[in-house]
């Protein structure tokens, strides 16, 4: 089945017969009948009948199958109305967010490239704590954002999720709590707590799992990079809550699961739901190609 044998059938019961059909898309009435037939047999139903001086009537089959058609048809040009607003000559301005430090390789990517590969788009770049940037997008002061967040997302915005991992206790290898797993309340008996500022994905998770249990959200020393809190961890400072993924790569610290922390950290991208520009959305899917997720 072709796209052009539903056009064919859909313009020839709009127009009220082949002859009229014809005109209106500048084919031979004889091209756009073969199309027609060869639909039929491929269906293996009639769709039309002939009626008296030239005119034609749908079968039941017909009346069945023509709305189907024409929202495929009307779902090809939106594929292609898309397509178009993603081509170079998209213009626009997109006010982008992004949690402060951000070093994703994939992000930074697609924000390096665009200016080359769009230069008619306008692109200006903010960072700042996940909280602040979120309300930014909310107020539709920026379009996009990258954050971290616990949990669900703000109900006002669709996020694509790309990073979705429980927080962890971090520790020197051969330190007390080295072992399969900890409750959150273990991390309060003679240890001081290292954690991120709030504003942040991962201090939320915490917060909202302590929270959840009955417990003070109690952080001894602040951070507002995991890498600090890992070399405080390193050096025996405390111990330190964080993403599992944080502490990749450093052979002196363990990872701990927390197994009564409830609640979740998250790195997605955000944006109110609402109909935005060209610009803005294929930016949207550049990050969302590049960085995966849901």
């Amino acid at each position: 089945m072709e796209m052009h044998q539903l056009r064919y059938f859909a313009a020839v019961v709009d127009e009220g017969s082949f002859t009229a059909a014809a005109v209106r898309l500048h084919v031979s009435q004889s091209g756009i009948s073969t199309q027609v037939g060869k639909l039929e047999r491929e269906l293996g139903q009639q769709l039309l009948e002939r009626a008296s001086r030239g005119g034609i009537r749908l079968t039941p089959a017909g009346e069945a199958i023509l709305p189907l058609a024409k929202n495929a048809l009307a779902t090809l040009d939106d594929i292609q109305h898309t397509a178009a607003e993603f081509a170079e000559a998209v213009r626009g301005r997109v006010r982008l967010g992004m949690i402060t430090g951000c070093s994703i390789p994939p992000f930074l990517d697609v924000v390096a490239d665009l200016g080359r590969t769009h230069p008619g788009i306008e692109l200006s770049l903010h960072e700042d704590d996940s909280e602040l940037l979120q309300s930014h997008v909310l107020a539709r002061t920026l379009d996009l954002a990258l954050i971290g967040f616990a949990g669900e997302a703000d109900p006002e915005l669709d996020a694509s999720v790309f990073v979705d991992e429980p927080i962890a206790a971090v520790v020197p290898i051969g330190h007390p709590l080295d072992r399969k797993t900890v409750r959150l309340a273990d991390l309060r008996t003679g240890e001081k707590i290292l954690g991120l500022t709030r504003g942040t994905g991962i201090r939320a998770a915490y917060d909202r799992s302590c929270l959840q249990l009955g417990l003070e959200p109690r952080v001894d020393i602040e951070a507002g990079s995991p890498t600090t809190l890992l070399r405080l961890a390193e050096r025996g400072a405390g111990v330190a809550v964080l993403s599992p993924s944080s502490a990749v790569g450093v052979p002196t610290l363990r990872v701990i699961p927390l197994k009564d922390a409830a609640v979740h950290a998250r790195l997605g991208l955000v944006a109110r739901r609402d109909r935005h520009s060209p610009a803005v959305r294929l930016l949207r899917a550049k990050l969302r190609a590049a960085l995966g997720g849901s």
